[in-house]
């Protein structure tokens, strides 16, 4: 059983994510904060695996929030949530070591498995901002190209076809039923393209994979 806390001040998506969450059997919301102050003490009380981190919130914002989280011992995971496409703050987020990001519009399948998917220790790119966080967080320079390239030269056919996906936004489950694979091959082969990459990040993996024009 996963354990889930959700940080947004607004009502509204706190109440539509527990509608959306709250029927799942391997899933247990068992709180919810307004700001980051109120999440620091619900989740010191409830010690969640998971939390929905919003990022502009009063008082004490989410980055604030996930870095104060993360720096204590055996920390819970937080996925942030953002409305927007290209948000330089979750960038942020993400080098303070959030496991990953959503948009709040996220369609309720894509956000359960999201969910599950970063309970497993599987980060998470929301698919339809992925190209642009990418972007933001790369640049545009032409001369990455040919470094990329070589660096990806170094992957097999099919661990370059994972890469990709990772790139997409895909968690292991859903590269696995696109490729055709078990789940613990994909874990394999994004393993291997670690440690060719030398990284263990999928979204410098997904940086390499733009860099190189494979998306």
């Amino acid at each position: 059983m996963t354990r889930l806390v959700i940080v947004d001040d607004d009502p509204m998506v706190r109440t539509g994510l527990r509608l959306i969450l709250g029927g799942e059997p391997d899933l247990d919301l068992v709180g919810e904060a307004e700001d980051g102050r109120q999440a620091m003490g619900v989740i010191r009380d409830l010690g969640p695996d998971v939390v929905l981190m919003d990022i502009r919130m009063p008082h004490q914002d989410g980055l604030v929030t996930t870095e104060l989280l993360l720096a204590q011992p055996n920390p819970p995971r937080v996925l942030v949530l953002t409305t927007f496409d290209a948000d330089e703050m979750v960038l942020r987020a993400l080098r303070l070591g959030a496991s990953g990001f959503l948009l709040k519009d996220t369609p309720p399948p894509r956000m359960i498995e999201a969910v599950r998917a970063v309970a497993r220790g599987e980060p998470i790119l929301s698919p339809s901002v992925a190209h642009q966080v990418i972007a933001v967080a790369t640049g545009r320079d032409e001369p990455r190209r040919p470094q990329a390239q070589r660096e990806l030269a170094r992957l097999t056919e099919r661990e370059r076809e994972v890469a990709i996906e990772v790139a997409r936004g895909s968690s292991n489950a859903e590269i696995a039923e696109r490729l055709y694979l078990s789940v613990a091959t994909v874990k394999a082969n994004v393993t291997r393209i670690f440690a060719k990459l030398g990284t263990d990040n999928r979204v410098l993996v997904a940086m390499k994979v733009r860099d190189a024009g494979l998306l």
